[in-house]
């Protein structure tokens, strides 16, 4: 069976003598000044330029695949951030329901009602749980140190338990989705504490004030 590559440098080497011979007699001349091409040297020059188109050509093709993965990968990770941002309405309302019930009212609640809370927080539960199992994760950055990329402040407070600059109150949860913020913890910044008004000389009575 024939080489395909040795038949193509033939054939290769075969045409560049044409050419030389076509070109010696237009110019019968040429065949005495000039030196004839070697024809293995462009059919290996040849040769090279084939093999560069097809090295450039496998480097475009993997290149295109590696973007294609990363695109499903992307895909498949954040192509529920719209719905998953609806869903977080409802999980906030929920959240907030169970907040408005104080400990008093879930010890004297009789046992329709305890059981009606125990539900509601099943359903909350349940509706973490199968956001998580999509990629979106809840969050509360409390005692954290404030990062604007994860966190937006909504005022600023003294604690003096928590040193400048970090969460002192968590207003709203945050939720990340992959490695994206899907919505950022809406927090209260703890700040340097005021200094206390030095006390001026008024402030303190005379003699002729002390009775």
């Amino acid at each position: 069976m024939t080489d395909p590559t040795a038949r193509k440098t033939e054939d290769a080497a075969a045409e560049a003598q044409a050419k030389v011979d076509a070109q010696t007699e237009a110019d019968p001349q040429a065949k005495s000044t000039e030196k004839p091409a070697d024809p293995l040297t462009e059919a290996q020059r040849e040769a090279a330029d084939y093999r560069d188109k097809l090295l450039r050509t496998l480097a475009e093709m993997e290149n295109l695949r590696k973007r294609t993965e990363r695109e499903i990968a992307d895909a498949r990770a954040y192509g529920i951030t719209g719905f998953a941002r609806e869903v977080l309405a409802v999980a906030d309302n929920m959240h907030r329901a169970l907040e408005a019930i104080g400990p008093e009212l879930r010890e004297t609640a009789d046992v329709k009602v305890k059981s009606l809370i125990e539900g509601v927080e099943l359903t909350e539960r349940e509706l973490l749980k199968a956001l998580e199992k999509y990629g979106v994760k809840k969050f509360s950055p409390e005692g954290q140190k404030f990062d604007p990329n994860f966190h937006q402040a909504m005022f600023e407070m003294e604690n003096p338990e928590l040193p400048p600059g970090h969460v002192a109150q968590v207003m709203q949860a945050g939720y990340m989705i992959g490695e994206r913020v899907l919505r950022p913890a809406m927090v209260g910044v703890s700040k340097v504490a005021a200094k206390p008004a030095p006390a001026s000389a008024n402030d303190n009575p005379g003699p002729s004030e002390v009775k």
